[in-house]
């Protein structure tokens, strides 16, 4: 699903530049890892994230110019979509539509880093993938979790006890095995309140009947207790 919107020659000329630039920033070499990595897209030029970000830096936030790119399909025009959009005008219909049809792990990293985690749907949408069946929309869900867990710093806490409901299913996915843990630690990470709160949790997992679950509490609690992850816990009261 996409926007209708009116195409204007001045998107349309910039988004051309775009395309035939891309390809002056090749690296075969990065392209190949990835793929070794099976990190697939339809066309990979394995342009660095620096690249791009230096590539992009004087090109203004334009909504229409962010769709177009992402319908082109290239790794490269699909990272730039994340940056160039705005995310006060993007709908939830559009962040569903990006995260079904991101196609890997890379794509949506850089969608919920640059764009969905400043939305104003970023919660409600966290909360909603973390639900989902798909791999990616769950990994999506928990990514948007440790983000705004870093970034909304002006949200109270309490905002976040509600993925408590929706992570003990979760731990028991191999596949979310890594997000999980980062972004359960960001978290756990945000203040005292939240620390006690994801130590709770984690001891549930222990006696979850399901051995990743256990295996994942116990690898929580033994990071959240050390001197070193309590040292960053941020504290309200300073």
């Amino acid at each position: 699903m996409e926007e209708f919107l009116l195409d204007n020659s001045e998107t349309e000329k910039l988004f051309r530049q775009i395309v035939r630039a891309i390809p002056s920033m090749q690296n075969g070499i990065t392209a190949e890892s990835m793929t070794q990595r099976g990190i697939v897209y339809e066309k990979n030029w394995g342009v660095s994230l620096v690249d791009l970000k230096s590539f992009i830096a004087n090109i203004e936030k334009d909504h229409l110019l962010a769709l177009k790119l992402w319908n082109k399909k290239w790794r490269e025009t699909m990272i730039l979509a994340t940056m160039i959009d705005q995310p006060e005008v993007i709908s939830e219909e559009q962040m569903d539509f990006w995260v079904r049809t991101a196609g890997n792990t890379e794509i949506v990293e850089q969608m919920v880093t640059n764009l969905f985690s400043q939305t104003p749907f970023a919660f409600a949408k966290a909360l909603e993938w973390c639900r989902g069946k798909k791999f990616l929309v769950k990994y999506a869900g928990l990514l948007m979790m440790g983000r705004l867990s870093l970034t909304a710093q002006n949200d109270i806490d309490e905002m976040f006890e509600v993925f408590f409901e929706v992570l003990p299913p979760l731990a028991k996915d191999p596949s979310l095995n890594n997000i999980f843990y980062r972004s359960y630690c960001q978290l756990a990470r945000r203040s005292e309140y939240l620390h006690n709160a994801c130590l709770s949790m984690a001891q549930a997992l222990t006696q979850v009947p399901e051995q990743n679950a256990q295996n994942t509490g116990l690898e929580l609690l033994n990071e959240l207790r050390t001197e070193e992850f309590i040292t960053l816990i941020k504290r309200k009261e300073e």
